[in-house]
């Protein structure tokens, strides 16, 4: 061996496997052999685990074991030695009660096989939504080498001339249906024009809000976020991911010199002006919490309120993922906001954000707008507080209805989603377009895992009166392919007895956004009183993961993480297991 090769064997994690002498070495070094690796790969190159989200129960990661064959060739072409891992997958059609409920347990997965294995980098496989966010809180929390390649997102849906967007287009059709202007075979026959490929929701929801970010956080390479999952480029781009972790390893370039407070501030600017999801809140607070990165509610609001939305996408605008990427992708839009971004903020294929803006170029000025005609001028995420929110909550004014971002009515209660499901369609439910819905219970405690039930769907009876929005609150989250004047994640939530557990029918609420505001207009002696009476659920869960997670977890305006699980701890040599 070289005396560089020896030299660079002493700095990788793995040659506490692979590079000793006896049987602490003859024994990893002959298990790996059984699968056919020859004596090459343990001659102290670096070993990049491939963490893997592939699975059949996730349909908009079901193409990353093919996407890891590609990242595992561009690791071996720099000469490292690629070995995947499987984690649990978060699927949001499928899984119940909520994907989110299942982010930190994914996180963990993540970190403990990363602690407890020979790897020295990682390439990390995402693609449906919570998928992104807890891979990189499992890194974050070793501090380990890391690039995020996204899956992408599938290909534009297609329904009789009109292109549809997922979710989006899911919410309207299901208006149309109810209100009997949409056929039971048209609304079936749109199911499958929909998603029609691999990938992830091809609108602006929350999984190609977080591949963008991720893209504007710098850990991921450009264009991650908007190559569709079907596109050879997708796959050229994760060899490119292999190439580059191999050189983050060798150069010790740690998930922790990408991930910095000028990162996490460039993310929430680009947040607003690609329009994206209101989860993406939560996921940042928790990825900085992960970091010991200072990021609160409140750089959310004075980063990223005022910047205005410049892509044109569902469910803000009329364009969909496809032609973001034809447009020129997440370097387009920073590249028009650079007078706004941190340029010096480094990036995984080396060098800084400025760098990579060079290239950059808008080539749809319709999908990506100028910023002097922007599709709404404040695209960010606005906080708003009060008596009915004092530790926050939030709203995406590009999605809502200017008229009712002034609002003041009477509130339609209902204390949880299976009462509001029993009784929103009543006729005699004493609701008008003025009134304000609010749902209780629907925290990370309450539901429990703060499901994405917070655009709740408006009274068929308006519905078919021509109403197409009103003001919502819940302490819930909802899609990022959604929309509608709706505030979320309300914190504390109500269910550990913040002040929207006190909230009741007919009780009136104001909400005025641009002065960042959410009042309960009652009277705070009533408000005592009825605390006295206030009965909190019963637990949900008395064993397993589930009593963890309601005993641990944190609220909205913390990010929904473990406590235990806030901040890094460095990665340090394991005993032996033999």
């Amino acid at each position: 061996m070289s005396r560089k090769k020896a030299d660079e064997q002493k700095r990788m994690r793995s040659a506490e496997w692979f590079g000793r002498e006896g049987k602490y070495g003859f024994i990893p070094r002959s298990w790996m052999r059984s699968q056919g690796f020859g004596p090459e790969l343990f001659d102290g190159r670096p070993v990049v685990g491939i963490c893997n989200t592939w699975s059949e129960l996730n349909p908009c990661n079901r193409h990353l074991r093919e996407l890891a064959e590609h990242v595992k060739r561009g690791v071996l072409l720099a000469g490292g030695y690629p070995l995947e891992f499987p984690v649990m997958s978060l699927g949001e059609p499928l899984m119940r009660p909520t994907t989110m409920m299942f982010r930190n347990l994914v996180s963990m997965d993540v970190e403990e096989t990363i602690r407890a294995n020979p790897i020295d980098g990682v390439v990390l496989l995402a693609g449906c939504d919570k998928t992104t966010p807890a891979l990189l809180m499992g890194a974050a929390s070793c501090d380990i080498p890391s690039i995020l390649v996204s899956g992408g997102p599938m290909l534009n849906g297609r329904f009789r001339g009109r292109d549809l967007g997922s979710g989006t287009d899911v919410f309207r059709f299901d208006e149309e249906y109810r209100s009997g202007r949409l056929s039971k075979e048209d609304y079936e026959e749109a199911e499958a024009a929909m998603s029609r490929s691999a990938g992830s929701c091809m609108t602006m929801g929350t999984a190609s809000t977080m591949a963008s970010l991720a893209e504007a956080l710098g850990i991921a390479l450009p264009m991650n976020g908007a190559i569709p999952a079907v596109d050879s480029r997708r796959r050229h781009l994760a060899e490119e991911a292999g190439h580059h972790i191999v050189s983050l390893v060798r150069g010790g370039m740690s998930i922790s010199r990408v991930l910095t407070r000028a990162a996490f501030e460039n993310a929430i600017v680009v947040n607003g002006a690609i329009g994206g999801s209101t989860n993406a809140v939560v996921h940042l607070l928790a990825l900085a919490g992960r970091l010991g990165v200072p990021l609160s509610l409140d750089d959310w609001d004075r980063l990223g309120a005022g910047v205005p939305c410049l892509v044109d996408l569902k469910p803000s605008g009329r364009f969909l993922m496809e032609d973001f990427f034809d447009a020129g992708g997440v370097p387009a839009v920073m590249k028009r906001i650079e007078d706004l971004l941190h340029l010096d903020a480094p990036t995984v294929e080396g060098g800084t954000l400025r760098a990579r803006l060079t290239k950059a170029d808008c080539y749809n000025d319709e999908v990506i707008r100028i910023r002097d005609n922007p599709v709404s001028s404040q695209g960010g995420i606005v906080v708003l507080r009060g008596n009915l929110a004092p530790e926050g909550a939030v709203i995406k004014p590009s999605a809502a209805s200017p008229e009712l971002m002034s609002h003041r009515g009477k509130a339609i209660v209902f204390e949880n989603v299976e009462d509001y499901r029993a009784r929103i369609d009543d006729p005699d439910l004493p609701v008008d377009e003025s009134s304000v819905l609010v749902l209780k219970c629907a925290g990370p405690v309450g539901y429990p895992g703060m499901p994405e039930v917070g655009n709740l769907a408006l009274p068929t009876k308006l519905v078919r009166r021509g109403i197409a929005d009103m003001v919502r609150i819940s302490d819930g989250r909802m899609s990022g392919t959604a929309y509608g004047t709706v505030v979320l994640h309300v914190s504390p939530e109500s269910a550990v007895g913040g002040p929207l557990a006190l909230v009741r029918t007919g009780d009136e609420i104001v909400l005025d956004v641009s002065g960042n505001r959410l009042e309960l207009l009652v009277d705070p002696d009533e408000l005592l009183r009825r605390r006295t009476e206030l009965e909190l659920p019963d637990a949900h869960f008395e064993r397993g993961y589930g009593q963890m997670f309601t005993r641990s977890v944190q609220q909205a305006h913390l990010g929904v993480d473990f406590d235990f699980l806030v901040g890094t701890t460095k990665l340090e040599k394991s005993k032996e297991s033999f």
